[in-house]
């Protein structure tokens, strides 16, 4: 049980508010089928993820870094010899993927206007700004958010800084998204609230064991229930 002090509630944006996962899935497949002759599906997504997680720290996360870590698997994978039909292919394919309309995931914008105003709302996603501005300005869910914070990693010194930057600490503070990992466990360890929202497709890289048994953790099936959840709460 959370105090009725809470007042400011975080939003993970990717696979919270919008679908984002699923265009990646559907370009790793588009990318394996690029590379067939050279390998077996399988083997070239496991080293799609091995280059994508080598490179976090120098692309990020989002499209662009992605882009650069399949160019550099079919690099790897065909031993210096991919066509640079395939090259070509795979930029025209990260390009497709920046210019993908924005799908807004159920419950969205009708929980978003119910806590409006009765809450400080603060959309918290990390990603390549350009895109991410995109996709906020194409979700038309701009002017719900109190503030928007764009950042290049979610840990505790991330949420700790952006909820004492809103006036209030992690103590009166609610973080709702689908990655335990970013969304949910660093935001307790700063003594606030995580809410998860499972997804369907959730990157590998975003796993982590669930924080069963701490009072500070709940789940709920998609963002219509948040409402109820924080009439519990408090």
């Amino acid at each position: 049980m959370v105090s009725n002090s809470l007042t400011v509630i975080g939003f993970d944006a990717d696979d919270t508010l919008w679908q984002n996962e699923y265009f990646f899935r559907m370009t790793e497949e588009k990318f394996a089928a690029m590379l067939s002759d050279f390998a077996e599906s399988d083997h070239i997504t496991e080293r799609l993820l091995e280059a994508e997680r080598r490179n976090l720290e120098f692309y990020g996360y989002g499209i662009k870094g992605f882009t650069l870590s399949m160019i550099e698997t079919a690099i790897e994978v065909t031993e210096d010899k991919v066509p640079a039909s395939v090259l070509h292919d795979i930029l025209r394919t990260g390009r497709e993927m920046l210019r993908h309309p924005v799908e807004t995931l159920p419950n969205v914008r009708e929980t978003l206007l119910e806590l409006q105003g009765r809450y400080q709302l603060v959309l918290i996603t990390k990603g390549d700004l350009f895109d991410q501005e995109r996709k906020l300005a194409q979700s038309g869910l701009g002017d719900l958010f109190d503030d928007v914070q764009i950042v290049s990693e979610k840990n505790q010194d991330t949420y700790q800084r952006i909820f004492s930057t809103a006036g209030r600490s992690p103590h009166e503070s609610m973080m709702v998204g689908n990655s335990l990992k970013s969304d949910v466990i660093p935001v307790i360890e700063a003594g606030g609230v995580g809410v998860h929202i499972p997804h369907d497709l959730t990157w590998v890289h975003e796993h982590a064991e669930p924080p069963e048994g701490n009072s500070r953790f709940h789940s709920i099936e998609h963002l219509g229930e948040l409402p109820e959840l924080l009439i519990k709460l408090t």
